[in-house]
């Protein structure tokens, strides 16, 4: 592909190379829809294997009539790719030569795109950026790299791809992404990365691009060791659930942290100070103590009788084999399954003593033999850890044994239930006793390490979530994301470095974005006069958009009136086009529906996904995380702070529901708004 082709107009060949390359991309798909493997799979479980992975590669080459097949292009001057002219877009398309059409965004040879600038072009001697309107390629911007005389300025293209409103899920940012964000989405797979990301900072979207392209440079590897993405809740996963599959990946599963240790039927809750106590490192402590008191030493001797013969094991040998195993610390049930191999080849040194020549049948045979197993049985019981958690829980006795030195009386009485449950199944467990029996599962048996996880909205995991979480990539990597400013739970983090540890991960790299690109100047500057009263210290978000007026704040004089100033506020944004949410207290929520039900607006519940005829949502604050609208509603500030058990929690809330905005922010109250927002 040569600059030096004609270009009488430009628009006009950018155009008919945007429908050569549909053409070329229908194409590729057409060849693998008529790919026959009768001939090619030995068995019916190949046939249904590749069946499997040619149906994927079919939906990965879908032509998204609404999602631009490329949005860049860059015209190199020298080295390796002298005269060579490279389309940017979301997925690799070559022609029926194989020669490129459209190159795949993580590409090295597409990372200039991202990265060059007047200071280093890095060989680019022309950066284009591409404008839509409903899918059709509209408009076009240069910026010469190599022309000293020209200005760097910032992109309205790249402005208004920011800004363009959002109806539907959450959409990919392959177009708008930033050098500081493209860092973080390329570093290595073998390390684990932190990002701490303040509202608008886009550090979810980095996540999730930073999957997809640890999923394009090491493909086999994450194919085989799997790839997670972890969330807050259900609403939020189901908001950014098309991303992946808008860049062709459809291989990442998705999950909460709830999903990762549903192990028994979480039908309970705890007090936030019980689940403070739960939720705590030192319970993996308590759990490990409580595990290892099942094992004991034998009483007697093991006799083993095979045929006419009688192998005596003393019981001095024997204590020897259980104190080496728990001196090697490995996990529970391991050491069970090892113990009865080491008592039969104790007996088979016996045999061979004797002149015999035994074998590892025999050793395994002598391994199931009844004595044995009652030896092990005795030893090293089989503990389950759902009855273990219950033992501790309704054992006061249990659990001052194990928990002595590490919590205190106090702390010990918030744990106990003050009704025992008879079982494990009639339990009613809550969210943090799933957590402990998780841990108390790996104490027994390891857990399944996946190759990466990706772990948003961490700031509010306890530790003990940390470790869960820890164990499912203790032989992977991590994509940390966070606010510590949002952490909205009575377990909040409060640095990374005590989460990283919790996670396993102390060697991360902890990376900060500071630089905004959603949330209005005007909105961010109001929100963060919280910050030094909730989280001081932390450095506040430099929003990058000018949006004048994006920012009101109104006194509803009459409290009774309050209910119908929303609803007014919600049809005056309604008039705009994009998404609208409506946060409030999630007390306030059921009368605010029956608000909106009676002036005949319909609304969504957070995780339904807007469509253009219904674009307002009705959002619990405490669900407002890691989602974000157009334009937002935002429904007495005061009794979102009070909805919370302490000051310093509510505050934070109140910080995440004042961020959700992209465009506009309107504020209602009839109560003064917290003093520590002061006068607007």
């Amino acid at each position: 592909m040569s600059v030096s082709d004609p270009v009488l107009d430009p628009l006009a060949r950018e155009r008919a190379h945007l429908i050569s390359s549909r053409a070329a991309l229908r194409a590729m798909r057409e060849d693998v829809e008529a790919l026959d493997i009768k001939d090619v799979t030995a068995n019916w479980v190949n046939s249904l294997v590749l069946g499997r992975q040619i149906e994927d590669r079919i939906k990965a080459l879908a032509d998204l009539a609404d999602t631009p097949l490329f949005f860049g292009r860059l015209d190199y001057l020298h080295t390796t790719q002298e005269g060579q002219r490279f389309y940017i877009g979301r997925r690799h398309v070559h022609d029926a030569d194989g020669d490129p059409m459209v190159i795949d965004w993580r590409a090295p040879v597409s990372q200039p795109y991202y990265q060059a600038s007047k200071k280093d072009p890095q060989d680019v001697g022309l950066r284009r950026r591409f404008g839509y309107t409903a899918g059709d390629l509209t408009a076009y911007e240069d910026e010469h790299l190599s022309d000293p005389s020209e200005l760097e300025t910032t992109s309205r293209l790249l402005q208004t791809e920011i800004e363009r409103p959002r109806v539907g899920p959450m959409r990919d940012i392959v177009a708008t992404i930033q050098p500081e964000q493209d860092g973080i989405v390329r570093s290595d797979l073998s390390g684990t990365v932190c990002v701490q990301g303040g509202p608008g900072t886009g550090k979810t979207a980095v996540g999730l691009h930073r999957v997809a392209y640890l999923l394009y440079a090491h493909r086999e590897r994450l194919a085989r060791t799997g790839t997670l993405v972890i969330g807050p809740n259900r609403s939020f996963l189901h908001y950014i659930e098309q991303v992946l599959p808008a860049l062709g990946e459809l291989e990442v599963q998705q999950a909460t942290v709830d999903d990762l240790v549903a192990h028994v039927e979480v039908r309970g809750t705890d007090e936030a100070a019980t689940a403070v106590v739960k939720g705590d490192a030192r319970m993996a402590e308590v759990l490990r103590r409580a595990v290892r008191s099942h094992v004991a030493m034998p009483k007697e001797s093991l006799m083993v009788v095979r045929g006419s013969r009688r192998w005596r094991v003393p019981a001095y040998e024997i204590e020897e084999m259980v104190r080496e195993l728990l001196d090697r610390d490995i996990r529970y049930g391991a050491a069970r399954e090892a113990l009865p191999q080491r008592i039969a080849h104790a007996v088979l040194v016996r045999m061979e003593e004797a002149g015999e020549a035994p074998d590892d049948r025999v050793q395994n045979a002598v391994a199931r033999n009844t004595a044995v197993k009652a030896v092990v049985k005795e030893c090293w019981p089989l503990v389950e850890p759902a009855k273990l958690v219950l033992r501790l829980l309704g054992d006061a006795e249990f659990l001052a044994e194990h928990a002595e030195g590490l919590l205190t009386e106090d702390e010990q009485k918030l744990l106990l239930w003050a009704k025992p449950a008879r079982s494990a199944k009639t339990a009613k467990w809550s969210a943090a006793d799933a957590v402990l029996i998780d841990e108390a599962r790996d104490l027994v048996e390891r857990t399944h390490s996946l190759g990466h996880v990706v772990l948003d909205e961490a700031q509010d995991l306890s530790p003990m979530q940390y470790r869960a979480v820890g164990r499912r990539c203790t032989t992977g990597s991590a994509t940390v994301l966070g606010d510590l400013a949002q952490g909205t739970t009575p377990w909040a983090t409060e640095s990374w470095a005590q989460a990283l540890g919790h996670l396993g991960k102390p060697e991360a790299v902890v990376e900060e974005l500071t630089a905004g690109f959603r949330v209005p100047r005007e909105v961010i500057a109001y929100a963060s006069r919280l910050l030094p009263h909730m989280s001081p210290g932390l450095a506040a978000v430099e929003s990058v958009r000018e949006n004048p007026g994006s920012l009101a704040v109104r006194h509803a004089e009459d409290p009774e009136s309050l209910d119908a100033d929303v609803v007014a506020a919600c049809v005056e944004s309604l008039a705009h086009e994009g998404s609208i949410g409506l946060i409030a207290a999630d007390a306030r929520i059921a009368p605010l529906a029956e608000a909106l039900t009676a002036a005949g607006l319909a609304y969504l519940s957070p995780g339904e996904e807007t469509t253009a005829e219904s674009r307002l949502t009705l959002v619990p604050a405490s669900l407002a995380k890691g989602l974000e609208y157009d334009y937002v509603v935002l429904d007495e500030p005061a009794a979102v702070v009070d909805g919370e058990p302490d000051e310093r929690t509510g505050l934070r809330r109140l910080y995440v529901a004042l961020t959700r905005a992209v465009s506009g922010l309107t504020i209602l109250h009839s109560a003064p708004v917290p003093e520590q927002l002061g006068a607007l």
